[in-house]
């Protein structure tokens, strides 16, 4: 299927690895032209050695910030060309206990993770609607709806997520431009690897009964029973990215295994 991406350019915020890097791939397979982002050139340089050597004449670059600095925010705003799909996708986690969350954690989280969005939004949503298209995704998670309460202030600012992508799509009505949240659940990527790794050792079994312990002890609602790929989380927002997803806008996509009971 031809998801019509050809001649598009996407901005992907946090995406020299894991999810974001996924991305980044299946938007370059699909033609576009892609803007990645890390904290340093030197992780940059990296991903984009990993794109390239995956997809033949993949035209792709990157900008380094660091969404808690707001000079770098801005110095990559003053950076950026005119884009069509923007995919918020950087963002922090930390498991802590609510009663040593402090108020700096709260505000640092809140930076990182919700006004990232924000502020990239901000700076490409009226250039989309003046020329009646483009894309804005934000990357939630399931933690948005199942709060998870070993880091509640992370799941705060997934549910705020929700909050501005439903506003903003409020704003496209009779417009080509869009703007969808995506729910992630559990997901093998280079922090959960080191994760079931870690747990595997101090439960003295392998990383694979790690993993088969871990959705039946802690994730007993999924329905896929194992760690989603980064690819497969990238199918979803590389779809939603294109022309082919006109008529959905405003939506939660859920890409959790099943995982949320509830029906809506």
């Amino acid at each position: 299927m031809d998801l019509q991406l050809k001649n598009k350019t996407a901005f992907i915020s946090g995406s020299t690895a894991g999810i974001g890097l996924a991305i980044a791939a299946g938007l370059l397979k699909e033609g576009a032209t892609v803007i990645i982002n890390g904290r340093t050139e030197d992780a940059i340089n990296k991903a984009i050695d990993v794109l390239k050597g995956e997809i033949q004449d993949a035209n792709v670059y990157g900008i380094p910030a660091d969404f808690s600095n707001e000079k770098e925010i801005g110095a990559l705003l003053s950076k950026l060309p005119d884009i069509d799909i923007l995919i918020n996708n950087v963002g922090i986690f930390e498991p802590k206990a609510f009663a040593e969350i402090s108020d700096e954690d709260w505000f640092r989280f809140f930076n990182v993770n919700v006004m990232s969005g924000v502020r990239l939004s901000r700076h490409f949503f009226d250039k989309m609607i003046a020329k009646n298209w483009g894309r804005i995704i934000f990357i939630s998670s399931e933690s948005a709806i199942f709060i998870p309460d070993e880091m509640i202030h992370y799941g705060m600012t997934k549910t705020a997520q929700l909050s501005i992508s439903r506003g903003l799509a409020e704003l496209t009505k009779g417009t080509g431009v869009t703007v969808n949240s995506v729910l992630p659940g559990p997901t093998r990527s280079r922090g959960v690897g080191d994760f079931l790794s870690d747990l595997s050792k101090q439960e003295g079994v392998t990383e694979d009964e790690m993993e088969t312990k871990f959705f039946k002890d802690f994730r007993p609602t999924s329905l896929l029973q194992r760690f989603a790929s980064t690819e497969e989380i990238a199918n979803m927002v590389v779809y939603l990215s294109s022309p082919l997803s006109s008529a959905t806008n405003g939506a939660t996509l859920r890409v959790e295994g099943g995982l949320l009971r509830n029906a809506f």
